[in-house]
């Protein structure tokens, strides 16, 4: 069974949206243990000055840094990333979990991640070419993995 940590910047504030976490955890916990951490967005007074957007990434980046467990393979989700279908996520999955049992998937915050964090990490995803709120993201991001499980298992649920 594979240790999945979803790390991301900032918590779940609506109730829908938390329980159609818990509804996608619950689901994947019969193919993997989902841990969440939850890393405090940094206040940022002047959103336009690049400088302070920058040290908020870097300070969020250092605290993403050091809660990524040990020998897990690292995916961070960024705009830049490469997109894939359902079945090549599902084998990447498949090839992150065989090679060393526990994947990461790293979620920044409005102002996406530190490129310390995405040069640490071994993917860069694009779950899309669309923008979406990063608390949305979450639930998008647990029923991907979902459906990648279902394809490995060789489900029905993946049509």
């Amino acid at each position: 069974m594979a240790n999945i940590t979803l790390i991301s910047v900032g918590t779940l504030k609506e109730g829908y949206l938390k329980e159609a976490v818990a509804e996608y955890k619950k689901r994947l916990s019969q193919y993997a243990r989902v841990d969440e951490i939850n890393i405090k967005e940094e206040r940022i007074a002047n959103e336009d000055d690049a400088s302070e957007v920058r040290r908020a990434l870097d300070a969020e980046g250092e605290r993403i840094i050091a809660s990524i467990p040990k020998g897990s393979g690292k995916i961070a989700l960024c705009v830049e990333g490469k997109q894939y279908d359902s079945p090549a996520l599902a084998g990447l999955i498949g090839r992150m979990a065989d090679e060393s049992g526990k994947i990461t998937l790293i979620i920044g915050s409005s102002h996406g991640l530190a490129d310390k964090v995405k040069r640490e990490c071994d993917v860069r995803l694009s779950v899309s070419a669309l923008t979406f709120p990063h608390q949305l993201m979450r639930v998008v991001l647990f029923e991907a993995l979902y459906r990648s499980f279902t394809i490995l298992a060789g489900k029905k649920y993946h049509k």
